[in-house]
């Protein structure tokens, strides 16, 4: 893969109020008879009866790699007003869009996004700053310099929706300081890139260079990864390479045009959603290439969630999602070697600690194996947890395997690269339901039924295996205080509807009780290095454990040995285990305050019986 010339492409202002435009459109020639046109207006202007955007014609070049390159100048001259009120001239943001006038179409193809815009006005409008380095440059702090992104072992994740977490990039920015503290070093980002609606989850790009307007401008996103870095919270974006709004410029163009080929969409591998790309185009490789390195160098990225690989993979050396992870990995790497400032933040006394995360929840185990991902969301912890809720049968079985990622690798090697690998492990996120809405029946059709949070303590084993599970693992905003928000299966009320986290629910008695032991859980993995690299054992007795709605697994690093018991059932449980480590053994979530419950000296094989709470859990340790 190829980085595409972003110096020449998109807006770029120039000195005297000029700005170049450039974009690569394939296959759409001047000697075709095609003539090509960006529409300019003040953002101040563009709802003004009397002001209409001006036009410059661009001019066509042959590309000897993409065919065709259309580019032109121009000139934003302040005595050129068309009304007296109007702003044209001035400093301050301008939205555009391009129109193709084609000899074979009776219409002017209008509204036509520029695929390398770096800002975006309202809908389906590009956007550029005239003053930008004066007023909206960002300066990146003094602490940027040192940060270093997390190791993959030690990442706790937190996937956040901007605009649900804190109403604004501000809001959430300021409740960086309490993820810090609830014990979150990494976020995911739902996407930020530009959509066509004002209210959606993002899923359907048409603006894939800058931050869709919603949640500000270029700087803002800057300065929030930088806060979030100071805070010790790596950043990762949502990547959605494998499909693309109907609107995006080269889906839409095309149609328009009534081309019977498309040389940017196409099916590929599986095609879900929205307009597939074909990654057999090298325009397209280079493209998505192209807009990792620019998250990666102008956003401070640590890395990318990719989402729906099904749509782009093609096998292990495939010319899709592989050759994509392989070569951002690659670019990284050499960024560290030649010691290039800020790319240093991936050389933490590892390889490379770029986070490189697959959503292939067909083969989650095959994506890490094979490719250069080194994590991967996996939907059969959650189908698991689902089991135990709903009291399938064999289903805590089922979990205590998924626990520890049973089949999974934990490193691979690749060319002369050893990648450590794992899995994200969670019982919440954007797709789902909040995991307490499985303890009653919801009408599907009824997008604002909730989960019934007196039910709260029901989610308390479910939390402790989570986070002392293998794996990294995940919470879903507003999980930690108990939000019970219901997401339907299927439809538009899936990704159209608000749901703003409720911080009310952090204050009241069902808020403090979670968040209570999600801040205790936290803090113990933290500080309990077998719960972040140690092997897991689950204690696979069905008579002893399962039967009685009871699941038993031990972790283990060195002399560190932690034994997790969990009770998913009503009634006190007392269940038989035969240690197979020696020590004092404390129990870490109450011992301290009752001594009682800690086990003191064990022998190695001794066996004890266990007192279990109903709906809830134990975690003996010794070291």
């Amino acid at each position: 893969m190829n980085l595409m010339p972003l110096e020449k492409l998109g807006p770029r202002e120039l000195p005297g109020n000029r700005v170049h435009f450039g974009l690569y459109l394939p296959w759409v020639s001047a000697k075709d008879g095609n003539r090509l046109w960006v529409k300019v207006i003040h953002e101040h202007d563009q709802f003004l009866q009397h002001v209409q955007p001006k036009c410059f014609e661009l001019t066509h070049a042959p590309d000897p790699v993409y065919s065709d390159y259309w580019s032109g100048e121009i000139l934003i001259d302040p005595s050129e007003r068309p009304y007296p009120s109007s702003a044209w001239g001035q400093p301050g943001r301008y939205v555009y869009r391009f129109m193709l006038r084609n000899p074979s179409v009776s219409h002017e193809i209008d509204w036509i996004v520029d695929p390398f815009a770096r800002e975006f006005g309202v809908g389906k409008l590009s956007a550029f700053t005239l003053g930008y380095a004066e007023s909206h440059s960002y300066t990146w702090s003094e602490e940027e310099a040192n940060w270093k992104t997390p190791k993959l072992s030690d990442l706790v994740i937190y996937e956040m929706m901007i605009s649900e977490f804190g109403g604004s990039i501000e809001g959430a920015s300021e409740k960086l300081g309490y993820l810090a503290d609830l014990g979150i070093n990494c976020l995911e980002l739902m996407p930020v890139s530009n959509v066509a609606n004002t209210i959606d989850w993002g899923f359907l790009p048409i603006g894939y260079f800058g931050v869709d307007e919603r949640f500000g401008k270029r700087c803002n996103m800057q300065r929030f990864v930088d806060e979030a870095h100071k805070r010790g919270i790596a950043v990762i974006f949502d990547a959605v390479y494998g499909h693309t709004d109907w609107s995006f410029p080269y889906s839409y163009l095309y149609r328009e045009l009534k081309y019977n080929e498309n040389p940017f969409v196409g099916v590929f591998a599986k095609d879900y959603f929205g307009e597939s790309v074909d990654y057999r185009r090298q325009i397209v490789r280079d493209f998505f290439f192209t807009v990792n390195l620019h998250w990666l160098d102008c956003y401070h990225a640590d890395g990318f969630r990719y989402d729906c690989v099904p749509n782009y993979y093609d096998g292990s050396v495939g010319a899709g999602y592989s050759n994509l992870v392989y070569s951002t990995y690659q670019a990284v790497k050499n960024k560290v070697r030649q010691n290039k400032g800020y790319w240093q933040r991936f050389s933490n006394g590892h390889d490379n600690t770029l986070i490189q995360c697959a959503e292939q929840l067909e083969e989650p185990v095959e994506i890490v194996s094979a490719t250069y991902s080194n994590c991967t969301w996996q939907n059969e912890t959650l189908g698991a947890a689902k089991g135990v809720a709903h009291g399938s049968k064999d289903a805590i079985t089922d979990l205590g395997f998924r626990l520890g990622l049973s089949g999974y690798p934990d490193q691979a090697q690749h060319n002369a690269d050893i990648l450590p690998k794992t899995a994200l492990q969670y019982i919440e996120n954007h797709d789902h339901s909040r995991f307490i809405c499985n303890f009653i029946h919801i009408d599907q059709s009824d997008l604002l039924r909730q989960g019934d949070r007196s039910l709260w303590y029901r989610l308390q084993p479910y939390i402790i295996g989570l986070l002392t599970a293998k794996g990294i693992p995940m919470l879903w905003q507003g999980q930690e205080f108990g939000e019970n928000y219901f997401v339907p299966n299927e439809g538009w009320g899936r990704v159209m509807l608000m749901r703003p986290v409720r911080w009310d629910y952090f204050y009241d008695s069902i808020g403090k009780a979670v968040i209570a032991l999600f801040r205790k859980m936290l803090a113990l993995r933290k500080n309990c290095v077998e719960f972040r690299e140690g092997g897991h054992y689950f204690c696979n007795h069905y008579d002893n454990y399962q039967s009685k709605g009871v699941l038993l697994f031990h972790r283990k690093l060195g002399s560190a040995f932690s034994l997790v018991a969990l009770n998913f059932s009503d009634q006190e449980q007392w269940v038989p285990y035969a240690f197979p480590q020696s020590g004092n053994y404390q129990e870490m979530l109450h011992g301290a305050d009752a001594p009682a419950l800690n086990l003191g000296q064990v022998t190695a094989g001794e066996t004890r019986w266990l007192q279990v709470p109903g709906n809830y859990g134990r975690v003996w340790r010794t070291e």
